[in-house]
């Protein structure tokens, strides 16, 4: 019993240790959940750009926030409805 609370100790450090490095590195883990159009769009955008789950989140905040800035937040918001994405 003790070797199973052994590992579950250890990969609790690992874990922690993980999540303090990439605090360090000035990353932010955000989570949520995504309705069925944002995960066909995920699949679509990871084949055809080979990223991972990281860079498709910080491009797509990145991106949105640009539209956001350029004033064409409602412009692409439209174009989401529009295509049903």
């Amino acid at each position: 019993m003790s070797n199973v609370k052994n590992r579950l100790k250890a990969n609790a450090d690992k874990q922690k240790r993980f999540r303090e490095k990439q605090k360090a590195e000035g990353k932010k883990l955000i989570r949520g959940y995504v309705n069925p159009e944002a995960v066909d769009c995920y699949a679509e955008l990871s084949e055809k750009t080979g990223w991972t789950d990281s860079e498709i989140l910080s491009n797509s905040l990145r991106i949105t926030y640009a539209a956001y800035k350029c004033g064409q937040i409602k412009l692409l918001n439209e174009w989401l409805k529009k295509n049903q994405k």
